[in-house]
C-alpha cells in the first residue's frame, strides 16, 4: 500500500517537474495522471511492469484509500473562503451569478450531449 502511495505521488512530482521545465499550459498533477494511466495500461500488455506496486492491485487499493478521504481535500478550500470573507462579502453577489450562469451552462452543455449522443446511438441501432 505504501509502495502503490508512493508511486501515485512519484507519478505527481514527475508531472510537476515536467510542467516546470518543459512549460507546459496543464496542471503538473494532470500530466502526472496521464503517465499512472500510461503505467496502468502497460502493466496490463508488459510483464516486467506487474511487479511492485503495479502488482495485484496496489494502485488501486491505494487510490481507492485516498478517494475515500477526498472530503479532507476541500478543508484547505473552506480555510481559504473563510480566510477571504470580507472578498466574499464585497463580490458575494458577483461570484453567485457566476457559480449560477456556470451550472446553467454545465447542464445545458451535458443535455445537449446526451441528445446529440443518443442520436447518434439511434442512427447506427436503425442501420
Amino acid at each position: 500500500m505504501i509502495a502503490s502511495l508512493g508511486l501515485i505521488l512519484l507519478c505527481q512530482l514527475m508531472g510537476e517537474i515536467a510542467v516546470r521545465e518543459i512549460g507546459l499550459p496543464i496542471p503538473g498533477p494532470v500530466i502526472g495522471l496521464m503517465l499512472l494511466f500510461v503505467l496502468l495500461l502497460g502493466r496490463d500488455r508488459i510483464a516486467l511492469l506487474r511487479r511492485g506496486p503495479l502488482q495485484g492491485g496496489g494502485v488501486e487499493k491505494a487510490a481507492d484509500g485516498m478517494l475515500a478521504h477526498l472530503s479532507l481535500l476541500f478543508v484547505p478550500a473552506g480555510v481559504g473562503v473563510v480566510q477571504q470573507l470580507d472578498l466574499v462579502a464585497e463580490h458575494g453577489v458577483a461570484i453567485f451569478l457566476i457559480l449560477l450562469l456556470s451550472a446553467v451552462v454545465t447542464l445545458l452543455v451535458t443535455a445537449l450531449t446526451f441528445v446529440v449522443a443518443s442520436r447518434l446511438l439511434s442512427r447506427r441501432s436503425a442501420e
